[in-house]
């Protein structure tokens, strides 16, 4: 939305450029007509008149070098070329221009040069520019307003430069094209001064220069200023409005934007659908569907029924809203999909995926952003940048491999691999699906590495235990000039705390404090006590929780009572496990937890007393579920499930490798589950032998071909039994088994897993 501003500057632009241009020319020299003669006069034989002729019959007069034709000629037909954005053609011209001496013509040169800005042809511009026989106002604000159309403000703000030098006074497009400048290159400071230019020369209650500070600001991320500028506007139009509505989206002001727009109406002002599609985005932010439903039947009542962008924004506030059915609807009821269409929904599923706590339902709403993405491959659209990395991330979050491969491929093919989002998202990718191998090539490989895609490398490297490569790629990191990020620190202090590597992990966090003044936050706490418990230094690490600040989170209380249960201290164990309890009250995961180290113990008050509470708050059932992808197919299984057709093959195959890991020292330990009252009458522990994982990696075993990874997603933290038993599956098939669980990612390699048997196992 911040664009339109300079869009309506634009067409203004091309009025005033004819206007002087015109007066200019005759201004200048008095043999030279007008661009009103122009029209009237286009040329003096009636079958060389532009309205008998179509564009490709005047490029052909043109070919032929056809000298008989007047100036005017050219006016409609480099319109043409504007039209048809086509810089080939607007060349044979110019050719033409000069070959019949029209180029002395100053008119028809500035016109030339406005269209070789358009068509993006700077260096074209450029030549015209430095070749015209008189330059004015239009001129410069044409090449300027190229350079900002063509990603290159910095040269527009060059040009604009040059101008004051030469002694030439800007216009309000002039200062609205270097506005815009200002914005794209976020320089508030240089904004700041044109600003001031505008408020001596007592142009500021003009509305488009309004509008432009108004955007400008709200790019910089000064959302008072962005205001105040807004209000300063004297005669406000729907392109204010919808400015300031976008800024309030921009800056994490949806509730004032709502305002906004109330008080738009009270002053009868009329939105456009880009108002519209603004409202509905704020709308979005805040999952305000009651308001964003009257803003849809207002746009059909005012005549944007038809339109995309409102039906697009309709539907993801549908999804982020939680109405996945009438999205769905609505998509399905497009007749022509739009790749806008196609992405809103890709993205909108890949959201809910992301922030839905219901395992089945966040499992579901990836499935069905991949289906989706399926029929737009099919449908021969050619996905762009968006729809690569919100598939990437479905892809990622499913722990999906071979799709993601079939995508890298396909971005590949079509150009998009080079695009720094699109490679930052396949290398998170891949190392979320646990090919550490795949990811480094895929970063490798990358023309341009910024912050994230380091960042992503380093945290990949740590989750797969790739200690000396993370330090490695951080060196180098340093080498090239980029500064880390608080998120390089945690991949950098995880990959120590899995090395036990002390000393170099309170180096690192002491440089991150002191050299590259980033303040600590509980993931980097959370990294130095993992090491503790890994090292076997409990009481350090609960003396180093002491004495900082910070409040220690879930994941940290959990960490403390898998390394007490682990190294066999369980009295801070009990510690750790009342105050997870205080933490999470109502999280079925804590009880589990909290049980599975109360009962071996046999502290039965403790687990009466957990039942209690349990009963007291009525909580569901422990939703453990796992699932595996297997040629583009997504497979879900619960504990003991006995409903998929391969159950027969899939128990017997279990049956068979837990004998085998006995005879390796494997100790089959029954876990004790949260479950339903209704389905225990007993009402809070049931005890499973085959729990999902289990059943997801013999599924994956019986599917895949030998040699081939399995990989297992699962809603909850992985059992202790499930744990040691996978850890010989990988040593008795030679098979890499990969499971990510609600709390980390395991790899299985040889009988040792990656999380040092550390995880927080229930």
């Amino acid at each position: 939305m911040a664009s339109l501003p300079s869009v309506t500057r634009n067409l203004k632009l091309d009025h005033e450029f004819r206007k002087l241009s015109a007066h200019n020319s005759s201004s200048t020299d008095n043999n030279k007509t007008t661009s009103i003669s122009y029209q009237r006069n286009f040329t003096s034989k009636a079958n060389l008149e532009p309205k008998n002729l179509d564009f490709r019959e005047a490029i052909s007069i043109l070919k032929e070098g056809s000298k008989d034709v007047e100036s005017g000629f050219y006016v409609p037909i480099l319109q043409e070329c504007i039209d048809r954005n086509s810089v080939s053609d607007a060349q044979i011209i110019h050719t033409h221009i000069v070959k019949t001496g029209a180029h002395d013509d100053l008119f028809i040169m500035s016109f030339l040069l406005s269209v070789y800005a358009k068509c993006g042809s700077m260096e074209y511009a450029v030549n015209v520019f430095e070749n015209l026989p008189k330059r004015n106002i239009v001129n410069w604000t044409a090449l300027m307003t190229g350079y900002v159309q063509n990603s290159q403000p910095e040269l527009a703000i060059q040009v604009f430069l040059e101008l004051f030098e030469a002694g030439v006074y800007p216009t309000n497009y002039t200062l609205g094209a270097i506005i815009n400048a200002c914005s794209s290159l976020f320089s508030i400071k240089f904004g700041r001064q044109i600003h001031g230019y505008i408020i001596k020369y007592q142009i500021e209650s003009d509305t488009s220069m309004g509008n432009a500070l108004c955007s400008l600001y709200s790019k910089c991320g000064s959302f008072e200023c962005a205001v105040k500028a807004f209000r300063r506007i004297p005669e406000k139009n729907v392109i204010s409005w919808t400015t300031v509505l976008s800024a309030c989206g921009d800056n994490g002001q949806p509730e004032k934007g709502l305002n906004f727009f109330a008080e738009m109406l009270s002053e009868d002002g009329e939105p456009n659908e880009f108002t519209l599609t603004s409202v509905l985005s704020l709308c979005c932010l805040i999952h305000a569907l009651g308001f964003g439903e009257q803003v849809h039947s207002y746009s059909i009542k005012l005549g944007f029924d038809a339109s995309v962008s409102i039906k697009n924004s309709i539907m993801y506030l549908y999804l982020r809203s939680g109405r996945v059915d009438e999205a769905r609807r609505l998509f399905d009821a497009m007749g022509t999909i739009s790749l806008v269409t196609w992405n809103a929904i890709i993205a909108g599923y890949s959201q809910i995926m992301g922030s839905e706590k219901d395992y089945l339902k966040a499992h579901h709403s990836g499935a069905e952003a991949l289906q989706i993405y399926l029929k737009l491959h099919r449908s021969r659209m050619k996905p762009d940048l968006f729809t690569f990395s919100s598939i990437l991330t479905v892809c990622s979050g499913l722990v999906a491999l071979d799709q993601g491969e079939q995508i890298h491929a396909q971005t590949i093919k079509s150009g998009f691999l080079s695009d720094v989002v699109v490679g930052s998202a396949l290398v998170n990718t891949y190392y979320k699906c646990g090919s550490a191998e795949k990811a480094t090539k895929a970063f490798v490989e990358m023309p341009t590495r910024t912050l994230i895609s380091w960042s992503s490398m380093i945290t990949g490297f740590a989750q797969h235990c790739r200690c000396v490569e993370v330090l490695q790629l951080f060196e180098d990191m340093i080498i090239t000039g980029v500064k880390p990020s608080k998120v390089t620190f945690i991949g950098v202090l995880s990959a120590c705390s899995h090395a036990g590597m002390a000393d170099e992990a309170l180096n690192y966090f002491e440089m991150m404090k002191k050299k590259y003044k980033i303040k600590p936050v509980v993931d980097h706490y959370a990294c130095l006590i993992d090491m503790y418990v890994r090292l076997g230094k409990l009481q350090e690490a609960f003396d180093f929780i002491e004495k900082t600040e910070f409040e220690p989170n879930e994941f940290i209380w959990s960490m403390l009572i898998a390394g007490c249960r682990s190294h066999g201290n369980m009295e801070l164990g009990f510690y750790a496990a009342e105050r997870l309890l205080q933490l999470k009250p109502k999280d079925c995961e804590t009880y589990a937890l909290l049980l599975s180290i109360y009962i071996p113990a046999g502290k039965w008050k403790d687990v009466t007393k957990v039942r209690k509470m349990m009963k007291d708050k009525k909580l569901g059932c422990l939703q453990d579920r796992s699932s595996i992808s297997i040629k583009d197919k997504v497979y879900s299984f619960k504990p003991d499930d006995k409903s998929h057709n391969r159950s027969v093959e899939i128990y017997r195959l279990l049956d068979d490798l837990v004998e085998r890991a006995k005879s390796l020292g494997y100790v089959s330990e029954r876990s004790l589950d949260v479950v339903d009252e209704d389905d225990n009458d007993e009402g809070t522990l049931s005890s499973t032998i085959h729990h999902s994982e289990k059943l997801a990696v013999a599924f994956g075993l019986l599917s895949t071909c030998q040699g081939s990874s399995i990989r297992v997603i699962k809603s909850i933290s992985m059992y202790r039994d499930s744990h040691s038993l996978i850890k010989h599956i990988s040593a008795m098939t030679g098979r890499e088994i990969i499971l990510r669980d609600s709390k980390r990612l395991h790899q299985f390699n040889d009988g040792q897993c990656s999380c040092g048997d550390f995880g927080s196992l229930l």
